[in-house]
């Protein structure tokens, strides 16, 4: 009969602890999705509903919102994404002056709390006289959203193999057919997990965006201002729907990989 050892159980017992506590917040959306309305709070259990599943948009301003928040998060992801995938690539492939001090300068937003980002950018604005709406919000999302998407992809142009490029060019293909070619399909991993980063980011976003959204109304304002009575269970409804949408994204992706590491292994 072995012994108890407390040593060997304290990581997996603690580990649990951790994922139970990750995970409490997660279950309680999901549950309270399916809570039955009773007056204007989604605090208190008043019973099992599929009434809001049947109507997500039941809430006054929910799909609004969530509207914004996907639109906003698309725009400012194509953008960002673009943007700083042809920076990436000009920092590691060329050398220019002030080289260092822009890739330094790059991590400033990832690196400044969001508050201070938040409240300067809301300074530009009204100094320049803009109008603070949606576009001051993806304007806001493509600043810091660039930086990561950069670091994403420099990591992944830096791995490249100048050899490839260069054997392409040897076949006489022109600077255009070895980036659509060549150079863009191999950064494409990079590049799509940069995108989906940035997206994640934007959408989830509440303090830069409170700061420079005005009467624009996005997803973590309207759960903000719904906290105090509680959030509708709708809204609970299409944050699961977001869960459950990334979690087959992550098993079609794994499930890609792991077809493919298959076929390579069987060659």
């Amino acid at each position: 009969m072995k012994k108890f050892s407390l040593g060997k159980a304290f990581v997996p017992v603690v580990g649990a602890i951790g994922l139970i506590y990750l995970l409490l917040p997660i279950a309680h959306v999901i549950l309270f999705s399916f809570n039955e309305k009773r007056g204007r709070n989604n605090i208190i259990w008043n019973g099992f509903t599929l009434a809001n599943w049947q109507n997500p948009c039941g809430a006054p301003q929910v799909c609004t919102a969530f509207g914004n928040s996907i639109m906003v998060g698309l725009v400012s992801t194509v953008i960002a994404t673009v943007l700083g995938t042809m920076i990436a690539i000009a920092l590691v492939r060329y050398r220019f002056k002030f080289r260092s001090t822009i890739s330094l300068l790059l991590f400033t937003p990832m690196a400044t709390p969001e508050v201070v980002l938040g409240a300067g950018l809301a300074a530009q604005f009204l100094l320049a006289g803009v109008e603070k709406g949606l576009g001051t919000v993806i304007l806001a999302h493509v600043m810091f959203c660039i930086s990561y998407v950069v670091v994403a992809v420099k990591a992944r142009v830096a791995s490249l193999n100048p050899a490839i490029e260069e054997a392409g060019r040897d076949l006489y293909a022109s600077p255009g057919q070895v980036f659509w070619r060549i150079t863009l399909p191999m950064l494409m991993p990079g590049i799509i997990g940069a995108a989906l980063l940035s997206f994640a980011l934007s959408f989830d976003d509440f303090i830069i965006t409170n700061f420079n959204s005005g009467t624009a109304t996005t997803f973590p304002k309207f759960i903000y201002v719904s906290a105090l009575k509680g959030v509708p269970a709708q809204a609970n409804v299409l944050a699961s729907i977001v869960l459950i949408g990334a979690l087959l994204l992550v098993i079609i992706v794994q499930s890609v990989n792991i077809s493919r590491q298959k076929k390579l292994a069987t060659r």
